[in-house]
């Protein structure tokens, strides 16, 4: 009988269940049930962002459980032999109206797999999802459906449950991030509000049944405002809102307070638990308010901002214009993972330079145009005549490239917002430690700066070159052209919110662009500055100018400071950003004639002559703890000690990181012991370049070494990070925190490496004579895009980049791609330019 014949219809289909065992037989050996330890990608394809959405499905291995498209299955199977895979394909189908003109229910599907991302809503009232899976053998693509337990070998069975049963490879399933994914809850699809005529004012809520103005909760069944209950740290209410669910059964609850155009905190009683309710927006309309219109004022507190003209959300987004979407090679947007817009927006940026199209995966996805198409003629005429249309597939998911890039490092691989500025030097980073033989895209940003350093006593100076990547511009506040509208809105707030009233009309600081690149040209003071020239500390001050200019100039501009109780603050400001910027006249002329060089002298060292000093000056008090991480530690029920070194061996990063060196550490002997750090000055400087007693082998104080390796790391990454930063121990941890970790390499290794640099050797600089690789020109540049942020912190808020492509300026929005109509040049974060040819 032909092997093909056992998958035909009617009696040779019977037929065939007896043989599928045997015809399995000769594959048995190649096919594997997944471990514990194995990630089944079973999501996206490793080489493209084929998906079980996509029209050929996936394939997933079955030995090596990576997941390929359509086009790349096939060259797996040349070039590994490996014949057995699992087909994933998810159906979209559009549900049978029912008898009253409305879609029937929703059946329930077993073969659902719950890990798989969608493009579109899973409760949707007009579509389902069904997911389909078979075996497939190659190279004759013989199918086997699944499940198909009573037929099948009992490995293959249990291998085939294993995979459809596994979770995302990209879940966190460890320990390093409290934060729990939150359910879509049962009750947002159905959730009946009443036509009551209640309407949400913008502020001054208050409990229905109390005096409390904290902690309310809006019902969105029938519009109640009432007072949550009392937490642990003495905030809270009187437990009005869940009295109120006790009777009434109106299961969700928003807090006031929460709403941003991004979502809002919706908590449910029935359910006992924190929720996401996908129909937020609609849910909140029907009590009056518009969520893009929400922002944050200084109180805490979240109003309705009445003129929409003014709010930076919408100005930024573009939100009051109908915009036409763009499709094609180079139009394609990228799925929101959930606080991953930084990423898209400078992922979207720096892939629209040349150098970096070459990036196989990405590249291809973001530039071939094959996840971005248009939608067919009946699908546009579909989405004219009903809001909820048929989810499309377009656009990318870059959850794996995700996983990759912010491996080992604590912010970038959870899932809260970032700083897009950070994300880009980060990146950058790992193409520099991760290029592949002499091809470097990021040498298009490199430049140098010569920073010119001046004793205000002496007037003598010295010139240092160091790398650089962005250019950072200060806000010149001080230069702003409405102060006298300025100085009028503020005394009009603080009265509005003194008798809770909405808030006045926005007035945004003008900054002038040459105010700013005034600012960055000044001279600073440099704090601690210890002259050679007078052998003791001095006055001194120091300008910064460019050394070479890059081919292409990242600008930030510094909008974000710090308040006085060190909570992130954003100054709210326009600058009017060129379009063509000169910055010739920054070029840096070195050492000018009649200008005499600093000694190269370093600091003494000072040595106790008295043992008993030298150990106390070796163990140094630590310093500034935060307290509120070691005391939520501490609650846990670890002890206070180690909650102490947790928090402080960690770098004061929070108590989510310290709990992750507390779990690495709590085995050994000293774990509960007090803190003692050695000293960061005379014992540290005794091995680095101050007095030229750098020994033949040029290697960091043991001591400083041993610390740094009690804390997890691996003694040949404590040497490097330490020779790397001329033995300052605080600046090893920052160089550790701030690198990805490297390939495994011996000691040997690292240790010619270094000898090859000085201890004061830039980190950033490639190895070699010849210096870090630059790309010098002229410093003429035209704008070419920007990267813009709304919201009050680089923790939260959201983020879009506008590009400029084929003569006109387009906005990418996550998944959204879009002509512009009207790009917010003033309002940017983070500003693209290419050079001039000249």
């Amino acid at each position: 009988m032909q092997r093909a014949a056992l998958f035909g219809s009617g009696r040779d289909a019977q037929m065939a269940a007896g043989d599928l065992g045997e015809l399995l037989v000769p594959y048995m050996p190649t096919i594997r049930v997944p471990k514990s330890g194995d990630r089944v990608y079973k999501t996206e394809c490793a080489f493209s962002y084929e998906s079980p959405d996509s029209e050929g499905g996936l394939y997933v291995c079955m030995n090596t459980f990576l997941g390929f498209g359509r086009e790349h299955v096939e060259r797996h199977y040349r070039k590994t032999g490996q014949c057995v895979y699992m087909h994933l394909k998810r159906h979209v189908i559009e549900k049978v109206p029912g008898a009253s003109g409305g879609a029937l229910p929703k059946r329930r599907n077993a073969m659902l797999f719950l890990d798989l991302e969608t493009n579109g809503d899973l409760n949707n009232d007009d579509f389902e999802y069904e997911d389909e899976a078979k075996l497939v053998i190659f190279p004759d693509h013989y199918e086997i459906p699944l499940p198909n337990i009573e037929e099948l070998p009992a490995l293959v069975t249990i291998a085939c449950d294993a995979v459809l049963s596994s979770k995302s490879p990209y879940r966190k399933q460890d320990p390093d991030s409290w934060e729990e994914e939150l359910q879509v809850s049962k009750h947002a699809k159905t959730l009946v509000q009443m036509d009551n005529g209640v309407r949400i004012p913008p502020s001054g809520w208050k409990c229905s049944k109390c005096d409390l103005r904290e902690n309310l909760w809006l019902n969105l069944t029938d519009g109640s405002v009432l007072c949550g209950k009392w937490f642990f740290d003495g905030s809270g209410g009187n437990g009005h809102a869940l009295e109120h669910y006790k009777e009434m059964g109106y299961p969700l609850a928003v807090k006031l307070g929460t709403i941003t155009p991004d979502g809002a905190d919706v908590y449910s009683f029935d359910e006992e638990e924190a929720v996401l309710d996908p129909h937020i927006a609609k849910h909140l309309a029907h009590f009056g308010i518009d969520m893009l219109q929400m922002h944050v004022t200084e109180n805490g507190l979240r109003d309705n901002n009445i003129k929409p003209r003014v709010s930076e959300w919408e100005v930024i987004q573009e939100s009051g214009v109908k915009l036409k979407p763009m499709y094609g090679p180079g139009y394609t947007g990228m799925k929101n993972l959930g606080n991953s817009c930084y990423l898209s927006a400078v992922l979207q940026a720096i892939f629209s330079i040349p150098e970096f199209q070459r990036a196989a995966k990405l590249g291809h996805g973001l530039l071939s145009g094959q996840y971005s198409k248009p939608p067919m003629k009946s699908e546009l005429i579909e989405q004219v005549m009903k809001e909820e249309h048929k989810p499309q597939h377009n656009g990318i998911s870059p959850r794996m490239f995700k996983a990759f890039v912010s491996k080992g490092h604590p912010e970038f691989s959870s899932n809260r917002q970032q700083d897009a500025q950070e994300f880009f030097l980060h990146l950058i980073n790992l193409v520099e430690r991760n290029r592949i033989g002499s091809e470097n895209p990021s040498d298009v940003f490199r430049f140098l700066v010569e920073e010119r350093t001046q004793c205000c006593q002496s007037r003598k100076v010295r010139y240092t070159e160091r790398v650089d990547y962005l250019m950072q511009l200060p806000v010149a506040m001080e230069a702003a052209t409405n102060k006298d509208e300025l100085i009028a809105y503020e005394l009009k707030r603080r009265e509005a919110e003194a008798a809770r009233r909405p808030l006045p009309e926005l007035i945004r600081a003008k900054i002038p662009f040459s105010a700013c690149l005034q600012a960055f040209s000044e001279p600073e003071n440099v704090d601690d500055f210890w002259s050679s020239a007078l052998q003791a500390k001095s006055a001194g001050v120091k300008t910064s100018r460019f050394s070479s200019f890059p081919e292409y100039l990242v600008v930030q501009i510094k909008k974000f400071t710090f308040g006085l109780d060190w909570i992130p603050q954003k100054l709210d400001v326009s600058v009017d950003m060129p379009d063509l910027l000169d910055i010739n006249h920054l070029r840096a002329t070195g050492l000018q004639p009649g200008e005499e060089e600093l000694p190269d002298i370093a600091p003494p060292i000072i040595i106790p002559d008295d043992p008993k000093d030298r150990m106390m000056n070796h163990f140094m008090e630590p310093p500034d703890i935060d307290e509120s991480s070691v005391m939520q530690l501490a609650e846990m029920g670890f002890p206070l000690e180690a909650c102490r070194k947790a928090v402080y061996y960690t770098g004061n990063m929070g108590a989510e990181v310290a709990f992750n060196w507390i779990i690495a550490h709590m085995e050994e002997p000293d774990f509960a012991e007090p803190l003692a750090i050695p000293g960061y000055g005379g014992v540290a400087s005794a091995g680095a370049a101050g007095l030229g007693a750098i020994g033949l082998d040029n290697q960091p104080p043991e001591e400083m070494v041993a610390l740094i390796t009690s804390m997890g790391f691996q003694r040949n990454v404590a040497i490097q990070a330490l020779k790397a930063t001329n033995n300052n121990f605080e600046h090893a941890l920052d160089w550790i925190f701030s690198h990805p970790e490297p390939e495994e390499e011996s000691e040997s290794a690292s240790d010619v490496m270094d000898m090859e640099n000085n201890a004061n050797a830039n980190i950033l600089a490639e190895a070699g004579s010849e210096g870090p690789r630059i790309k010098d020109g002229s410093g003429r540049y035209e704008l070419f895009g920007f990267i813009s942020h709304m919201g009050t912190s680089t923790m939260s808020g959201h983020y879009v980049s506008h590009l400029k492509k084929e003569g006109r300026w387009v906005i990418y929005n996550d998944l959204k791609v879009c002509a512009s109509e009207r790009p917010p040049r003033d309002l940017g974060y983070i500003y693209f330019y290419r050079r001039i040819p000249s």
